[in-house]
């Protein structure tokens, strides 16, 4: 018997995170505002990709972007000048993810009225983010060639809580060895269900495929409410 309290907090922490992820997409769901979280390490190409996907989607949908960074505003500023959208950036003061909690505080600073589609590209991390709801309503996780392979079998969870990967970077394919059945096979023994892209936003190879997959998503998201 023990003599003192144990307390878990972690499970705690986890609990409440969910509660307010909840509310949130509650609350976006009412304004028919759909919530694409975007994951991957650093420089897997995020930025440069929704520089790519997002022109695209705008043909269709009213968008804004949060851009989460540990510091600077480098990826605001370009998305921002580079698209025209409306952009926020989100400081995290050092942690490694984002919570449900920060991006509601985030959004109290961001007009959503109006809004069909809100993109965050997430802290570059292959771990931590896959901790924490975001209150999305779906995970786009990317992984570059040059990452390697191996990826869904040395980060779990990240593949786990994935609705789609999308492998970026193709023309990198002749420098570094990817083997895209091991990929798959990796990505397919954490998540069935997840749908994996090959693109290059460089070249735009395989991006209208994305876009086209997002946007059945989001106007079955839409449609619904």
């Amino acid at each position: 018997m023990h003599d003192f309290d144990i307390v878990e907090v972690k499970e705690d922490i986890i609990r409440r995170n969910d509660d307010t992820a909840d509310k949130l997409r509650a609350r976006l769901a009412r304004k028919k505002t759909f919530f694409l979280n975007v994951m991957a390490s650093p420089g897997s190409g995020k930025t440069t990709l929704l520089l790519a996907l997002l022109p695209i989607l705008a043909k269709k949908y009213r968008i804004g972007v949060l851009e989460a960074d540990i510091d600077s505003a480098v990826d605001a500023e370009t998305v921002s000048k580079s698209l025209g959208v409306k952009t926020l950036q989100i400081h995290t003061g050092g942690a490694c993810h984002l919570t449900a909690q920060m991006v509601e505080d985030a959004l109290e600073n961001f007009d959503t009225d109006g809004l069909d589609l809100i993109v965050l590209e997430n802290i570059g991390n292959l771990v931590c983010p896959a901790e924490f709801d975001t209150g999305a309503n779906m995970n786009l996780v990317l992984l570059s060639v040059p990452e390697g392979d191996d990826k869904p079998l040395k980060y779990p969870l990240m593949f786990e809580v994935a609705n789609m990967v999308a492998v970026t970077k193709l023309d990198t394919l002749e420098v570094f060895d990817f083997d895209f059945d091991a990929f798959e096979a990796g990505v397919k023994k954490r998540n069935k269900d997840a749908q994996i892209f090959k693109v290059c936003a460089l070249t735009g190879e395989g991006v209208e495929a994305l876009a086209t997959s997002l946007q059945k998503r989001i106007d079955e998201y839409i449609a619904s409410k």
